[in-house]
Formats: structure tokens, sequence, C-alpha cells
């Protein structure tokens, strides 16, 4: 069953909704980095809001996340783009406790509170644009809800969660965001805060084998939910050995000329796939720029 993502309007239009499936990407990155279950559960929620505030990008637009709560976790990164592509790492994969009070991941534990959320869109302008929100529970999802209300202006609820099994692996991951534009009335409002109140949480809902579009109508009722699209998405890392020979050069000779003495080679790996890449001395003679 592929991962994909829903836009959609609900309440005539009052009401801008996502919905996404996030199980295999999440479990890509579980496999990448050896994640252990609380840190696969931070990572997961970061990626799956991520994933879902690129679509609301156009398609060349980019956004990074960063979380930073201070936490035996370290520092969550992640990037996202308009065409449904994602990746994510953590500092510390190798986290994990015992279930907290609720029977939950503690996900707030690993996170910590003692930090900040900061996302920065590339949007194609000169410069770009930097929101930042203090970290409110560690939990993500309040805290992305917190972000797009502070940051943005837009009264929102995000949703997002992510089952782990006895062996590591990624049972479930998804999420949904629930914006209100502009004129919302109270009527809605009221309704909307009702169900999300007596929803169960979002992972339980994928565990049972609701399609995102299902979801929404989970989350919103049956108030004339309309899917304006929907969008396959996946685990996606840009690096490749032209970038990082790129990256070297611009170093500059003597620079280089200090790798091919000492090591008589190059090693780098991407931190988002954990992809290693070498270079012979060959390879970074080649890379030296010419000698004015």
């Amino acid at each position: 069953m592929s991962d994909y993502l829903v836009r959609a309007l609900a309440y005539d239009g009052q009401v801008r909704a996502f919905a996404v499936r996030s199980t295999e990407t999440v479990s890509e990155a579980q496999k990448k980095h050896d994640t252990w279950p609380t840190a696969s559960a931070a990572l997961g929620r970061a990626m799956s809001a991520g994933v879902m505030m690129g679509a609301m990008l156009k398609g060349n637009d980019k956004l990074t996340i960063k979380i930073a709560g201070g936490g035996p976790i370290g520092t969550i990164i992640v990037d996202s783009d308009g065409k449904g592509h994602v990746r994510g790492y953590v500092t510390n994969p190798h986290v994990h406790f015992d279930l907290n009070k609720f029977g939950k991941l503690d996900v707030a534990r690993a996170v910590g509170t003692d930090g900040m959320l900061t996302v920065v869109k590339d949007l194609g302008l000169r410069d770009h644009f930097t929101g930042q929100v203090p970290i409110v529970s560690g939990e993500l999802g309040e805290d992305f809800t917190y972000y797009f209300a502070s940051s943005e202006q837009i009264p929102s609820s995000v949703g997002v969660g992510v089952l782990v099994n006895p062996d590591n692996s990624i049972l479930a991951a998804g999420g949904f965001i629930i914006q209100l534009l502009p004129g919302t009335n109270n009527k809605t409002i009221e309704a909307i805060e009702k169900r999300l109140s007596t929803i169960e949480p979002i992972s339980k809902l994928i565990q049972k084998g609701l399609s995102p579009e299902e979801i929404l109508v989970e989350v919103l009722g049956d108030n004339g939910v309309k899917i304006l699209d929907k969008m396959s998405i996946n685990f996606h890392c840009h690096c490749s050995k032209e970038r990082i020979e790129n990256a070297i050069q611009s170093l500059g000779r003597e620079e280089i000329e200090d790798m091919i003495e000492k090591e008589g080679m190059a090693e780098a790996q991407c931190h988002f796939c954990n992809e290693t890449y070498h270079l012979s001395k060959e390879e970074l003679t080649s890379l030296l720029p010419e000698e004015k």
C-alpha cells in the first residue's frame, strides 16, 4: 500500500485540510538510520508534518524543519518540497524509553521542551522565510499546531502519529492538518473541536486501514469533504557524488592538497540517508583548481 497525501476543503470552503499515510516513508527512514522506537516516533511525526507542509508549497519550493528541544534525541532535521519528497534524520537515533503514563511512546521526553521549532522556506526568492516558535510540549503535534497559530497566524490542528512493531519496524505512520480559513463561523469551529476531542489517535486510524480520505471524514465528519487532489510521497534524498565533489572543490586548492597528502582519499557521508561516498587520490587530484 503506497504512501500518499490528499488536499481537501470542507464546510463549504471554510476549512482547508491535509491527510497523509506515511508508513513506508517513515519505515525507509527507520531502516536508513536504525532508529529505536521512541526516536522513530519523533522522526516519523516530524516527517509526516513536514511532507504535509511541503504540499502547501509550489513544485520547486522547499522547506527545512529544525526541532531542537534539548532532549536526548538531539536535533531533528526534516527537508520537504512541493512534490511529495521528504527526508529526515535525528542526531541520536538510538533513544528509547518506557511508555509514558498514557501507554504511548515518550516522544516528549526524547525531544525535550527547552528549545525551538524552526521552519525555513525556500520560495525561490532572494531571502528565505523563517518562522520560529518555542517548543511547547515536545509531542510535536501540539508544537506544529502552535507554530501555525503563532508564526503563520493560521488557526490549525495538527495530528501526527507513529506505531512501532516489537522488532523496531514501523507498523503505521501518518497525520492530518486542519486549518481554518478567514471567515470560518463559530458553528463550524465548535463542530470541529468536538470531533477532534473524540477521535482515536491518527496512528490507530491508519492501523485500522483508513485511507487519508477516510481519515479526513473521521476528523471533520461528513460535511462536504471535497478532495482537491492526491500526491504520492516518498523518502527522497538528493545527495550525489557530484554534489560531494562540488563541495570539496569549493574548499580550494590548499585544502584539497592537504587531503591528498595526509589521507590520499576522501570520505563523506550524507546525514539524511547515510550514503557514504569515497573519492580516490586520482579523483581528488582532478578536483584541484587550476593554478593561476
